[in-house]
């Protein structure tokens, strides 16, 4: 789907999404817990959904509610199971230790880049704690045997997400267990978002030198009701448009949440001149970040080599999309520089990539000439409702 964009200022009044990142947390925990637990959460997408059908499948009975989602917890666990993940990374790293520490004969159906984005080291780490994984086809990869408890270490400058897994895992072996992390940590933050969402469901872990020391045999008792915040990666594009110009209030955000990319809003008065940013921790922003940089003052965005394993090649999606607009970008090792061009208005492919169609819609605020943006329809992976908001805002598709 083509989406033809005249430009123009947005207005009004938004109400931030459902966390994708805390859904994902929040459904494995109850999904694993000892209760029935009503997950508020009004809004859905391609990745959580992803997340729900996979719990299913290894036994959670989940289902839609208009508050949210209504899950019982696992009972009886499968031998074997198909997991469609589509092409969410959070539901493939955060689910393969999980069906290991189960014993279940789970076979893990990706589609889109997904099979291309890493899951070494978290392969090799599973298989040295007792599993056996495989690829039975070039779109699958499929997890047998049974995790044990004992002293596992990942390394953490891959992706958070396998640290997220091996912490969902962890508490349900026959056993205490030790995670350590090696070398320097990417998108600590997210780390910290799972925590939280563990000891909402009374899963213990406790911090050592290196990682965590988990306790064995835990089944969370968790609350019988569990509210997912707002999404700040997602609103990051809306409070980017005011930046730029537009008058959007956007509610619903929490200002103490663990979310990383509640750092927007401090990043964003940044911009107004030429600076650095070190985006280690806040991956998802720097296409947002990127066009705002192109039509203020640019900027260099450091720590950025793994926007490379993203739905797309995202380094070269951003630089891409900028030159589409009129702007111009320069990549060089772990750098993006943004030069402050200004934006004409041109044609972007959003690669497939739900937050590169984001950023352009944003770009087309400020541009000269209409923005086409091919491939709107990325945006059903994160945020499903985009264009609607955006044209409620004003925004003239």
């Amino acid at each position: 789907m083509d989406v033809t964009i005249t430009p123009g200022k947005l207005q009004g009044e938004i109400s931030a999404i459902a966390s994708k990142s805390q859904a994902h947390r929040l459904l494995i925990c109850a999904a694993l817990g000892k209760r029935q637990t009503q997950l508020l959460c009004l809004q859905t997408n391609a990745d959580i959904e992803a997340t729900a059908a996979c719990l299913r499948a290894l036994g959670a009975k989940i289902s839609r509610t208009p508050e949210g989602y209504q899950v019982i917890p696992i009972g009886q666990v499968p031998e074997k199971a198909t997991l469609p993940c589509g092409e969410s990374g959070s539901t493939l790293r955060f689910l393969l230790p999980v069906a290991g520490a189960l014993g279940v004969d789970a076979t893990f159906e990706l589609a889109g880049r997904l099979p291309q984005r890493p899951v070494s080291p978290l392969w090799e780490e599973l298989e040295r704690m007792g599993c056996r994984l495989s690829r039975p086809g070039e779109n699958a990869i499929r997890i047998q045997g049974r995790l044990h408890s004992g002293d596992y270490a990942i390394a953490g400058n891959v992706s958070s997400q396998f640290v997220s897994g091996l912490l969902f895992a962890l508490p349900f072996l026959d056993g205490d267990s030790t995670l350590g992390i090696t070398g320097p940590v990417e998108s600590e933050p997210y780390i910290q978002m799972t925590l939280e969402a563990m000891s909402r469901f009374h899963l213990a872990t406790a911090p050592t030198e290196s990682g965590y020391f988990i306790p064995g045999n835990q089944w969370g008792d968790g609350p019988a009701q569990c509210q997912v915040e707002g999404d700040w990666s997602n609103g990051a594009f809306f409070l980017a448009a005011n930046a730029l110009g537009s008058k959007i209030r956007l509610t619903g955000l929490s200002a103490d949440s663990c979310q990383g990319d509640r750092a927007i809003a401090a990043l964003l008065p940044r911009l107004e001149q030429n600076c650095a940013i070190d985006c280690r921790d806040i991956p998802d922003l720097v296409p947002v970040l990127s066009v705002v940089a192109g039509a203020k003052q640019g900027a260099r965005f450091t720590g950025v080599s793994r926007l490379r394993l993203k739905e797309s090649d995202r380094l070269q999606t951003v630089a891409a999309m900028l030159a589409g607009l009129g702007g111009r970008a320069q990549i060089e090792n772990d750098c993006l520089t943004v030069f402050g061009t200004g934006y004409t208005g041109g044609t972007v492919d959003s690669a497939g990539d739900h937050r590169i169609a984001m950023a352009a819609a944003v770009a087309s605020t400020v541009c000269s000439g209409q923005v086409v943006v091919q491939g709107a329809e990325a945006v059903q992976k994160s945020y499903p409702q985009f264009w609607t908001h955006f044209k409620m805002l004003g925004g003239k598709l």
